[in-house]
């Protein structure tokens, strides 16, 4: 018998990338929609920390605890120090009541052409290497190491951000464009193998949302400029639409939907 979203009251989301964006819409809906708590993981400097305190106090102010890391979370010793510490903060906390909800939704990487006529102004091999792994293969240690320390509850939703550049190209895309490949791939596999354990893994795939990450890239204003002439509700994609979808599919009753790049566009990507 499956439950209503009420039974993720007082279980916990981890948010990887929980700062800005995407991250921090998930964190305040899955709070005050849903009633979890939220771990989230950021890496920020002092002139931004502002942003993180009043994201921390909006989920405060739903009831909810806001317990944040100030970390790199790509980096495999800072990745088992939270571990440690979650699994010290969670000890003793029943199964439903550990963590439900993860969100990877980390944003950084490189934007540097393949082709220049300048070898110093091409992407590296460590440039790659760094963007598919923070991008796409980090996913995938986290859900280890979760698993590991049994932190990951029977009926969880493991979440991945993808984006159209998965498939259509733009200049200097082509790190994130295979990170968010590689993202995909380890999504999949990840549904077949948590299956047994009843954990569910999809990409959400948005829209042209006007974030931090997308300003970074180049030529966003025209991105932006076709996004919003191309997408039938002739508007962008936000952040708190997505947080809408997570806290939608987060219920049990989606448990039977696993494996999939799910569109949470409006229908952008569909039209040419």
């Amino acid at each position: 018998m499956t439950q209503n979203v009420s039974s993720l009251e007082g279980a916990w989301a981890l948010i990887l990338g929980a700062s800005s964006g995407f991250g921090a819409a998930a964190c305040r809906a899955l709070a005050s929609e849903a009633g979890m708590n939220i771990f989230g993981v950021h890496l920020d400097r002092r002139s931004t920390m502002e942003n993180v305190d009043r994201l921390k106090t909006d989920i405060e102010a739903a009831g909810r605890k806001a317990i944040f890391f100030n970390v790199n979370a790509a980096d495999e010793d800072k990745r088992g120090e939270v571990v440690t510490q979650m699994l010290e903060l969670l000890q003793g906390a029943p199964e439903g009541k550990r963590v439900r909800v993860l969100l990877h939704s980390l944003a950084f990487g490189t934007l540097k052409p393949y082709i220049t006529e300048r070898p110093e102004d091409a992407i590296n091999k460590s440039n790659m290497d760094m963007t598919v792994d923070v991008m796409g293969s980090s996913l995938v240690w986290w859900v280890q190491d979760l698993l590991r320390a049994k932190l990951l509850d029977r009926g969880g939703r493991i979440y991945g951000m993808t984006s159209a550049g998965d498939e259509r190209m733009w200049p200097a895309y082509g790190a994130v464009s295979a990170a968010k490949c590689a993202l995909n791939s380890h999504i999949r596999q990840l549904s077949l193998e948590l299956a047994p354990y009843g954990i569910t893994a999809n990409s959400l795939r948005a829209g042209v949302t006007d974030t931090p990450a997308l300003r970074k890239i180049p030529s966003s204003e025209q991105m932006i400029e076709f996004a919003t002439a191309k997408n039938p509700y002739n508007r962008l994609t936000t952040p708190e639409d997505v947080a809408s979808a997570i806290v939608a599919l987060a219920r049990p009753e989606t448990y039977w939907i696993t494996g999939n790049i799910i569109g949470v566009d409006g229908g952008e990507f569909i039209v040419d």
